[in-house]
């Protein structure tokens, strides 16, 4: 007996030291407060989070093709104003070029206070509205009037509150959304994220409500899908630049093109699933 109180008392001992948390604090990363197991966040959360220095100014000041591919796999947090904090990983990106781009906000170099943030250093948030109602969220690069839309987020923290969110934004009873359901679409993340006018022209490298953190497994060329933007209309031939960027066979993709995939896999690009 006298051994054992020994033991315990080392462990005790041990357990007070130590920097870690205790076990059952990391335990309920991913269970729910009534005791459910279901997962409140990513299965591979934890993982990223030990890694999450903010991404700084260096890493948004490049072209925009080279930033829009970039942040694939990138993670964007939201810090709520109760403190609670959302993360996704970024999965879907557009480029806009600025001047030259007949799609682009600030074709022909046209400078508004609409689309100023276009125009600020790299990293500069652009959040505009559309139809009166739904915001999208950009963040400039290199190049005047260059900015990155970001299209679609895989869901990581916090998914009781995009939830949430999402659900004051929508109209009339509605059944719970999907995980892959939350931020599938540029208006949906920026609704699951609670991004409005209020964030445009924000600093990503300074703001405290909202920045980026390197995500922990980042994709390969062979795992990005290259093609043409979505509802950008009568633009000719930009309507049919491959400037839409994608991770292959991630579910929380907005939308899938499956005809591209094939010819890149016919290319040798990566094995057609």
């Amino acid at each position: 007996m006298p051994r054992k109180r020994k033991l315990l008392a080392q462990l005790s001992a041990l357990q007070s030291n130590s920097s870690f948390p205790p076990f059952d604090a990391l335990g309920n990363l991913n269970t729910m407060p009534d005791g459910d197991s279901s997962p409140k966040s990513s299965k591979y959360f934890a993982i990223e989070k030990k890694n999450s220095s903010q991404l700084e100014a260096d890493f948004f000041n490049q072209p925009c093709i080279s930033l829009a591919k970039s942040f694939l796999g990138q993670i964007l947090v939201r810090k709520l104003p109760d403190g609670r904090e959302l993360w996704g990983r970024i999965v879907e990106t557009e480029a806009y070029l600025g001047g030259e781009d007949e799609a682009s906000h600030s074709k022909g170099g046209k400078q508004t206070q609409r689309n100023a943030a276009m125009f600020m250093k790299p990293g500069t948030l652009y959040v505009y509205q559309i139809y009166g109602i739904y915001f999208c969220v950009n963040v400039s690069s290199q190049g005047e009037g260059a900015a990155v839309l970001l299209r679609s987020l895989e869901p990581l923290q916090g998914l009781d509150a995009m939830r949430e969110l999402r659900s004051a934004s929508r109209k009339g009873p509605t059944k719970p959304l999907k995980d892959w359901q939350l931020c599938n679409g540029p208006s949906k993340l920026c609704q699951a994220f609670g991004i409005d006018k209020a964030f445009d022209q924000r600093d990503l490298t300074q703001d405290t409500a909202i920045w980026m953190v390197p995500g922990h497994d980042l994709p390969g060329e062979q795992d990005v899908v290259t093609t043409t933007r979505i509802g950008i209309g009568n633009r000719g031939e930009w309507a049919q630049k491959p400037l839409r960027f994608y991770l292959r066979g991630n579910k929380f993709v907005s939308v899938v093109d499956k005809k591209t995939e094939r010819e890149m896999a016919a290319m040798g690009h990566f094995s057609c699933s």
